[in-house]
């Protein structure tokens, strides 16, 4: 997948995890606790600014859908924010939880954790909720910039041994070193591509 920068366009942002998106396109769902820096990846994926970026985590509160070339984007709220009541962390884990499980056209969902810190509690049960779903996934380990490239690989193992996946299918990022962001590019592409063919038949 080239940059990308043109056509991408924002959809609207709902609160109905089941909303119908037309026309119909293979969708890709980016979701990840809350200062994993979501935004700042889904910017450089796209190659321009989409999403705000915040200092405050937590700001997402509905499906943000974005318009790419042949697929949706659909940037879900994070989870694990504390601040939020109990009512709202509870209407978001709905949420998430709901479009994971029933969406019908969503293709594969962007799991993002921060390289630096081990799978937590809030992880393992998403973790869960996509084996349930039956979903396909693609792992980016966020913020790589933060850590040496040989912290980085032995972080990915971490990540990979905790969340009982295979290594290569963990992909590093930096939205700030725009280092992993075109093999991140390339899965998703592949994902759509798959998607399309499914479809055709």
């Amino acid at each position: 997948m080239a940059a990308i920068d043109r056509t991408i366009e924002f959809v609207g942002s709902f609160p109905d995890p089941l909303q119908r998106l037309a026309p119909p396109l293979p969708e890709i769902a980016f979701l990840g606790r809350s200062n994993v820096g979501k935004s700042s990846l889904l910017n450089a994926v796209a190659g321009r600014r989409l999403a705000r970026t915040s200092a405050t985590p937590g700001k997402t509160q509905h499906l943000n859908v974005f318009r790419f070339p042949g697929f949706y984007l659909i940037d879900l709220p994070g989870y694990g924010y504390a601040r939020h009541s109990l009512v709202e962390r509870r209407r978001l884990r709905a949420l998430v939880r709901e479009t994971v499980a029933r969406r019908r056209t969503l293709a594969a969902v962007v799991w993002l954790l921060d390289i630096r810190h081990p799978v937590s509690r809030d992880d393992l049960e998403i973790r869960e909720l996509l084996i349930e779903g039956r979903r396909e996934v693609i792992v980016a380990l966020t913020k790589a910039d933060k850590l040496s490239r040989v912290r980085s690989l032995e972080a990915a193992r971490g990540r990979a041994r905790e969340l009982a996946v295979n290594v290569d299918d963990v992909v590093i990022t930096s939205a700030t070193k725009k280092s992993g962001i075109e093999e991140l590019r390339d899965l998703i592409d592949e994902v759509v591509s798959v998607q399309e063919t499914r479809e055709d038949r």
